[in-house]
């Protein structure tokens, strides 16, 4: 604990931007324990608000937000701060967003769930240091289901639609959605 303290450095302002009120909480308690001072803002225009006045050392953002895209907020700490580190996360990975987070100025990007340890650590790793892999990767299993789970809900929930794009049977396809997700 101690150790990741003094990785910190001088400014310790940490800004968490994520419409999921109950991760937003959970996740800023745990910065909070591990030495950081958290702001944290529900929706792109409160996350480029406090950006604007107080431009943080750290960001954590999600990519997709109710108000707009969480980019818009990495570009406006950019502007404001260009040394600030900034992870972009999102419960979909796709590596065309990876790279545009990353031709935007975050530092690192991680898919949900991320915990606060990876989080930590990707806020925290040297220019010339990859963070370690994640603890608890996310399965092959859990990845598809997410994926299918996503095209889905891009579907409005048609059935039809979702599995003529992904390509399967429409039965293949029911049988999944009536599951349970994967671990």
């Amino acid at each position: 604990m101690a150790d990741n303290q003094r990785d910190i450095g001088e400014d310790k302002s940490l800004l968490l931007v994520d419409d999921d009120e109950p991760f937003l909480r959970r996740l800023a308690k745990a910065m909070e324990k591990r030495g950081f001072e958290v702001e944290t803002a529900g929706s792109v225009a409160a996350g480029q608000a406090i950006a604007t006045a107080r431009p943080p050392a750290y960001a954590v953002c999600d990519l997709r937000l109710e108000d707009g895209n969480g980019l818009d907020v990495v570009e406006t700490i950019r502007e404001k701060r260009p040394d600030a580190r900034i992870v972009v996360l999102t419960g979909y990975g796709a590596i065309a967003t990876a790279v545009a987070a990353v031709k935007i100025g975050a530092t690192d990007y991680l898919s949900k769930p991320a915990d606060a340890t990876d989080i930590t650590n990707a806020l925290l790793a040297t220019e010339d240091e990859l963070p370690p892999p994640p603890e608890n990767p996310m399965s092959a299993d859990r990845v598809r289901w997410e994926h299918i789970q996503r095209v889905y809900e891009l579907c409005d929930r048609n059935v039809s639609e979702t599995a003529r794009r992904l390509n399967m049977h429409r039965r293949t396809l029911q049988r999944i959605l009536a599951k349970r997700s994967p671990r």
